[in-house]
């Protein structure tokens, strides 16, 4: 049996939101790495882990660009708090928090002779993953510019407030942003 981080069990982990659970991965690895084999295929990332996609995301940026085994560490830091502040499994946590944080609605433009309106459409559930990572990772970095704070202190933060449904987390102001557009659009 493979734990993640060699700490995490992945068994007990469960995903709540039945649109989500083909798109959430809990692949039972060690080490969240698999060198970009999901290139080759256009639904291919959907069986990359959710934590490696969690890391990918935090080398976007243009400080941490490239820098996985940076963001490896972020994230078993960011692990390490969300145990010890909540003693729940920190991927359960993460979990929680993608689908908390995962808008259901956004809108697209359409145009139409010559006038353009917005108009709500749903997401899919590959994009609301996307999104909800974006959200998290953004409001990580944000929180964490210009502060005393790590970043896995941040991350932990973000990922604990956004799991509990705290207002204050940046992911879900921006997921309720978006879904009060849409629903002006109707």
């Amino acid at each position: 049996m493979y734990k993640l981080f060699d700490k995490w069990d992945l068994n007990e982990v469960k995903v709540d939101d039945l649109g989500l659970v083909r798109y959430v991965c809990l692949d039972e690895t060690i080490v969240p790495h698999t060198s970009g084999r999901h290139v080759k295929r256009q639904f291919a990332k959907s069986k990359v882990s959710i934590v490696e996609r969690l890391m990918n995301k935090i080398m976007r940026t243009h400080i941490n660009s490239g820098k996985k085994n940076k963001a490896y560490n972020i994230l078993k830091d960011a692990m390490d708090v969300i145990h010890k502040r909540t003693k729940k499994n920190p991927v359960q946590v993460l979990v929680t928090a993608i689908e908390k944080t995962s808008p259901r609605e956004e809108t697209t433009r359409i145009r139409h002779g010559g006038i353009a309106y917005q108009v709500a459409v749903d997401i899919s559930p590959q994009r609301r993953i996307d999104l909800s990572l974006g959200f998290l990772t953004r409001g990580t970095l944000q929180s964490a510019f210009k502060n005393k704070k790590t970043v896995a202190e941040c991350l932990a933060d973000e990922l604990i407030l956004a799991s509990e449904e705290d207002s204050r987390s940046f992911a879900l102001q921006k997921k309720e942003e978006k879904e009060r557009v849409a629903k002006a659009a109707h």
